[in-house]
């Protein structure tokens, strides 16, 4: 059994140093991806090397470490054999390029809001999150379709962080909550990320909630766009890729 736990031990931190790795905004060096996960340096040395020799993680020419295509290729192959990802795809591709703006596919994952995908459009603005990061309930569009339509499956922040002067207090919230189930849509004026406004539309197949479709643009974009008809190409887009999970090609009119 100790032989057992230890081999557990070594797997949760393999898999705690890639998740350091692929969360970090650049590459790490030994001595500091092991204080900052409290390992002893050697240990975190060995579990690299290993790491490395299957391709999962890689050095870059200052002999710091970064994520490897191994990695890439198995979250890309996870990815591909998801129904929802899979129907949302030519979806968010020709919508990015009708209005030229970011396009993303979010859904509850293990009550977290997590971005399966994300298609850029041809404007100058290369918008946050990255794929697979994780979106705050609380202060995103999605984050409201979410609460209003499967409030069961994401866990918000008890701490309820300010990321802007934007971000809704608990009340403003659950108004808004309550006009996303009305309306069917959700927006997100510089509530997380300043100077970054959201609409969002929920995807769903035979009755159930599946995620949602978010089109994200600078704030005064979205005002040029004009905010209506992107939530109606939103809505539009969603219902798409709803059809497509129910093997429909064409939207009911």
């Amino acid at each position: 059994m100790t032989r057992i736990a230890e081999s557990l031990g070594t797997v949760d931190k393999a898999i705690d140093i890639l998740l350091a790795l692929a969360s970090a905004p650049a590459a790490q060096g030994v001595t500091a991806l092991g204080r900052s996960l409290n390992q002893p340096k050697s240990s975190t040395h060995r579990l690299l090397a290993t790491l490395t020799r299957r391709g999962l993680v890689e050095r870059d020419e200052g002999g710091r470490y970064r994520p490897g295509m191994a990695l890439v290729a198995l979250g890309v192959g996870a990815l591909e054999r998801d129904p929802l990802w899979v129907a949302a795809r030519p979806v968010l591709e020709e919508e990015a390029r009708s209005l030229g703006e970011t396009v993303f596919l979010v859904a509850a994952r293990a009550g977290r809001l997590v971005v399966l995908d994300k298609v850029e459009g041809t404007g100058f603005l290369r918008a946050a999150p990255q794929v697979g990061s994780d979106v705050p309930v609380h202060a995103t569009a999605v984050g409201k379709l979410f609460l209003a339509f499967a409030p069961d499956r994401v866990a918000p922040d008890p701490d309820r962080p300010r990321f802007t002067d934007r971000t809704l207090s608990k009340r403003d919230l659950a108004a808004a909550v309550a006009e996303a189930r009305e309306r069917a849509c959700a927006e997100n004026r510089d509530e997380w990320i300043e100077g970054l406004s959201v609409v969002a539309a929920p995807i769903t197949c035979r009755g159930d909630f599946h995620g949602a479709l978010a089109v994200a643009a600078s704030t005064p974009r979205l005002r040029e766009l004009g905010t209506e008809r992107v939530i109606r190409c939103a809505q539009a887009a969603a219902a798409r890729v709803g059809a497509r999970l129910e093997g429909r090609t064409e939207v009911a009119s």
